[in-house]
Parts: structure tokens; C-alpha cells; sequence
């Protein structure tokens, strides 16, 4: 009995390698979860020249220019998180913009639309130079959820190439979602 046991040992080594060999081993696949999370670090204000903000910035925006702003394109999309009370009572969109000179020289007016999520906010044109703030009171139907998008559109802005290399609309300060 003990010689077959001697026997039977490397024959159950030679068992446990071929098992643990690379292709016979049943591994179990990694599984990844998404949690998200983001929203609570999200801000209902972004500063556009703001890094912690960046990621906020969807689509549009051109790099930080003087540690202070950025450049959009014709249309930008930010992603806003809905502020305490918000969903009850409504709040208020705010963009506060400048409209340079050279974008009114060459396009003389421009109306700008935003769009949060499904819903389509009242547009305004504008056909002066200067600072300007874009304010449109939010329905609390529309912030329902922890996150929303707003999409906003220039429906007249500088090309590529017409003077400079870049779309140029408009200089982005900052965006801000806020309870009423």
C-alpha cells in the first residue's frame, strides 16, 4: 500500500501541472463595475479657465487662453450638476459671455440657443461687442436627475481660417446652473 502511494504522488504532481497550465486553468474574467460617482464631485458653476472644471467641458471649448477663459466654437456642450432644491422649485441657467469685437465685425449680430437635455431654452441674438450674460429660468421637470447637459449654439460665429486658424464664437467665463 505505501509503494502505491509513491506511485500514485508523481503521477498527482504530473495531474496538478498539466491543470495549472495556461490554457486548462478556468479563470474567472475581471468584472468592471461604473459606478458614478462624478456627479457628487461635480460643480453647478464652472469657471472655463478652472482645470478641476475641464472635465465638465464636453465638447467645443478651446484650450485656456491667459489662465482666465477659454474660446468656443460655434456649438459647446457643458455638464452642470443640479443644485439642492432644484428639483422642486426650478432654477436658473446662466452663461456669462463675451462677444469680441472681430466675432461682431465680421458677423454683425448672432443668436445663441441652449438646449438642457430635451428641453429647448428661449434664444437671444446679440449685435454689440462686450460682456454679456444669457439667463433663462430652468423648469424643475427638467432637473429631475443629479447631472444635466446644456448644449449651447452661436448660429453665426468666425469660421476656421476666416481669421484665424481656429471656429471662434465666443469667450466662455463661466457657466452656472442654480436653485431659484
Amino acid at each position: 500500500m505505501r509503494r502505491l502511494m509513491l506511485r500514485g504522488f508523481p503521477a498527482l504532481l504530473m495531474i496538478v501541472a498539466v491543470m495549472s497550465a495556461p490554457g486548462c486553468l478556468r479563470r474567472k474574467k475581471a468584472q468592471v463595475e461604473t459606478v458614478e460617482e462624478y456627479s457628487k464631485d461635480m460643480a453647478s458653476v464652472v469657471h472655463s479657465a478652472d482645470p478641476a472644471s475641464a472635465v465638465q467641458l464636453l465638447k467645443g471649448f478651446h484650450d485656456v487662453e491667459q489662465n482666465a477663459w477659454r474660446w468656443t466654437k460655434s456649438q459647446f456642450s457643458v455638464t452642470l450638476r443640479v443644485p439642492g432644491g432644484a428639483r422642486t422649485k426650478g432654477g436658473k441657467l446662466e452663461l456669462k459671455f463675451t462677444l469680441p469685437e472681430v466675432v461682431i465685425h465680421h458677423t454683425k449680430s448672432t443668436t445663441l440657443s441652449a438646449k438642457m437635455n430635451q428641453w429647448i431654452l428661449e434664444p437671444q441674438s446679440y449685435s454689440q461687442a462686450g460682456e454679456h450674460l444669457y439667463t433663462r429660468e430652468v423648469p424643475a421637470e427638467a432637473l429631475q436627475a443629479d447631472a444635466v447637459t446644456v448644449d449651447f449654439s452661436f448660429d453665426k460665429f468666425l469660421a476656421a481660417g476666416q481669421v484665424e486658424m481656429r471656429e471662434l464664437a465666443a469667450i466662455v467665463s463661466t457657466v452656472a446652473l442654480e436653485s431659484k
